[in-house]
């Protein structure tokens, strides 16, 4: 007899109990689409700012004067010499 080597080897011993190892796990991701809101705020900021221009006022004034109508006869005269 063969001393219960190989598979179809006649066994002298009886059959011996299971021993299990500790699970090993392989992980399968599956991923779903979630709805996040992200909210993002514009302020709008509209600035007013006094800016000097230059607005140009003129005034009319009307002076009457007197003037003599009549020449000087002096000045004639001496123009002429």
């Amino acid at each position: 007899m063969n001393a219960g080597v190989g598979a179809g080897a006649d066994s002298l011993c009886p059959p011996a109990d299971a021993i299990f190892d500790p699970p090993q796990y392989v992980v399968n991701n599956v991923y779903h689409q979630q709805v996040q809101p992200i909210v993002h705020t514009i302020e709008y900021i509209n600035q007013h700012h006094c800016v000097p221009v230059p607005h140009h006022i003129y005034t009319c004034k009307t002076k009457d004067v007197m003037c003599s109508s009549v020449r000087n006869r002096r000045s004639k005269k001496s123009k002429k010499r």
